[in-house]
C-alpha cells in the first residue's frame, strides 16, 4: 500500500459509507420523462469492501500486527 496512509484509506472509506448512505435515502430525480442516478449503489459498495480491506491492512500494519520476522539460530 505504498503512498496510502491509514488517514487517507479511512478518509475515503468514510466518504463512500456518506455515499451509500445518499443512494440508500434516495439519490435518484427526474428531468422530464428521463430518470437520472447520481451513482451506481453496486459500484460503491465494492469502494466500501475495497477501502475497508486497505483500513483494516494498514491498522494491523501500524500496529505491529501482521509483521512476520525471521529468527536465526546463533552457532
Amino acid at each position: 500500500m505504498a503512498g496510502i496512509s491509514l488517514a487517507t484509506a479511512q478518509a475515503q472509506l468514510d466518504a463512500y459509507v456518506a455515499a451509500e448512505t445518499a443512494i440508500l435515502s434516495g439519490q435518484e430525480y427526474w428531468i422530464g420523462s428521463r430518470r437520472l442516478k447520481r451513482a451506481d449503489l453496486a459500484e460503491v459498495r465494492a469502494g466500501i469492501t475495497a477501502w475497508d480491506q486497505r483500513v483494516k491492512t494498514l491498522s494491523s500494519s501500524a500496529t505491529g500486527r501482521g509483521r512476520s520476522i525471521t529468527l536465526r539460530p546463533r552457532f
